[in-house]
């Protein structure tokens, strides 16, 4: 996949939580509310994030050298990495800590109508935010749910942004609901409570991207659907079977194939070569993202079957 609609959403979502992360700390110093505070740092994170992605991208179209032949393509997949464990997870250790320290002592909280207008705001951007990056990945997305789709991509952004955008959203539901629940009870605990929760949340997102941007920075093979169709449009024109295929990707839109071939004699050095020649372009017809395909020829005995 390209990475322009990558892109755009990241730039939507930098954009979005650029402008929220001005109002949330404007709102955090008027109204002295933790969970407003969590919000603010939350955002700081999400912004950088952005950043982040958008160095990966970049450096990921260095060309190949003869020290990383196979190009840069995973920078993509390293700079998701870091946003996962170093951004996600430093924003949601600070809000559990400052959470509990204001549940322990909590404080009185001023002018809490300024931090909920605040929240709306930026609910309503964090919203353009979202559907930004689901209008990218829908393509991607096909008939499978969204967290089919996180689970499976194997592009490294739009699943950071869609879990990021969706966090936010729950976690301005929960900073709403500690503000509001302190303004009606004058009792500033629920302020503390909603920054846990935050926190809380952060954790569980951070875990999720964890695991999910491992994978990919390890490598992985292609999806079901596209294997099929590889071992599919490998097989015909003199190719009889296809032994042991394996595949990676080297980047979200670098596909590597590699297999071993049984061609049915009799066929001559030359007519093999054309047969592999075209059952390369049928493969790279079908799956876009094939980049490299090595494939083996071997001669047909019929005891192998």
């Amino acid at each position: 996949m390209s990475a322009s609609g990558s892109k755009a959403a990241i730039f939507a979502a930098l954009g979005a939580n650029a402008g929220i992360t001005v109002a949330k700390f404007v709102g955090a110093v008027i109204t002295g509310s933790s969970s407003m505070m969590a919000e603010a740092i939350h955002s700081v994170a999400d912004t950088g994030n952005q950043g982040l992605l958008l160095i990966g991208q970049k450096r990921s179209e260095h060309e190949p050298d003869a020290k990383h032949p196979f190009g840069y393509g995973r920078n993509r997949y390293f700079y998701a990495f870091v946003v996962a464990l170093v951004l996600f997870t430093l924003g949601s250790l600070v809000a559990i800590h400052d959470g509990i320290n204001k549940i322990r002592d909590p404080e009185h909280l001023e002018q809490p109508f300024v931090a909920i207008a605040i929240l709306l705001v930026a609910l309503c951007l964090e919203s353009y935010s979202l559907r930004t990056g689901m209008r990218e990945s829908r393509a991607l997305k096909g008939r499978g749910s969204w967290w089919a789709f996180i689970r499976d991509s194997r592009n490294p952004e739009l699943p950071v942004v869609l879990l990021e955008d969706s966090g936010a959203l729950i976690g301005l539901s929960f900073a709403f609901a500690g503000v509001g629940l302190t303004a009606l009870t004058g009792n500033p605990v629920w302020d503390g409570v909603g920054t846990l929760a935050i926190g809380v949340l952060l954790g569980c997102i951070a875990v999720v991207l964890i695991v999910e941007m491992k994978s990919l920075l390890i490598g992985e093979g292609a999806t079901p659907d596209e294997e099929a169709a590889i071992l599919a449009n490998l097989r015909g024109g003199g190719i009889d079977q296809v032994l042991g295929l394996r595949t990676e990707y080297l980047a979200p839109d670098q596909l590597m194939v590699a297999a071993k071939i049984i061609v049915a004699p009799p066929m001559t050095a030359g007519e093999i070569g054309d047969a592999i020649n075209q059952a390369e372009a049928r493969v790279r017809a079908v799956v876009p993202a094939v980049d490299v395909v090595y494939l083996e020829p071997d001669i047909y005995r019929p005891e192998r079957r």
